[in-house]
């Protein structure tokens, strides 16, 4: 007895793992997705959604957009003034007067120039003027001297020369001519000319000797330099700076 209970119980046990396998293809092959069979090529064509066309451009609606655009416009202008005949009639008014008064202006500007022209001129013409007044009573000593020395020889031609020289250089200084070029003064290559060297040392080197030819200096501006020669061979002069 006891053996055949022992067969019987053994036997359930190994039934179990049989039924349970089974369940689980079972519920394998429930779970599985269904195959899904391909699709032809007529249904995919079907299938693609053709865009929608366009409705066609009715003569109510190009009406209808024109009046659209006409009103935005009328809205635009709308905080615009429109002028008037009489403010358009004031305004071409102003303008002719402005451009009136333009050439007003030019033309007063045109003479202006014109008439500062002629004053420059005319100052020039009076400042030489009265250079030349001065220089007459010269001349007239001048004359004087070669008159006396025609008629007593040359005696007193010297002093008389050298009293007309005098006369004129005074004259000349008096509009702001200043001599250029004494001896002894220190070379400028502005104010003189050299036009031959002279040894000596015992002066500083590039002193004027001699004076060929006097220069002159009138506002500050050299308008003739000086024709001298200078020393070489002396001492260094020291520069005004050095000093």
């Amino acid at each position: 007895m006891a053996q055949d209970d022992e067969k019987k119980v053994a036997s359930e046990a190994h039934e179990i793992p049989i039924e349970s396998a089974d369940a689980e293809e079972t519920a394998n092959a429930s779970s599985a997705p269904e195959e899904v069979e391909p699709e032809t090529a007529e249904e995919v064509e079907a299938e693609v959604i053709e865009p929608e066309a366009e409705p066609e451009a009715t003569p109510e609606a190009a009406a209808e957009e024109t009046a659209f655009a006409d009103a935005v416009e009328a809205e635009a202008l709308e905080g615009e003034e429109v002028p008037t005949l009489d403010e358009l009639a004031q305004a071409k008014a102003d303008a002719a007067a402005m451009r009136d008064r333009y050439l007003r202006l030019q033309a007063d500007w045109d003479n202006f120039r014109k008439r500062t022209a002629e004053q420059n001129a005319e100052m020039r013409q009076r400042a030489t003027e009265r250079l030349m007044e001065d220089v007459l009573p010269v001349l007239d000593d001048f004359e004087r001297a070669i008159a006396h020395a025609s008629q007593n020889g040359e005696t007193g031609l010297l002093d008389g020369v050298k009293a007309i020289s005098t006369k004129l250089n005074e004259v000349l200084a008096k509009h702001g001519l200043e001599p250029i070029g004494e001896p002894g003064e220190p070379f400028d290559a502005i104010a003189h000319q050299a036009v031959a060297t002279v040894p000596d040392d015992s002066v500083p080197d590039e002193t004027v000797a001699q004076v060929y030819q006097k220069g002159y200096r009138m506002g500050g501006k050299v308008i003739r330099s000086a024709m001298v020669t200078i020393t070489t061979g002396g001492p260094r002069r020291e520069a005004e700076d050095d000093k």
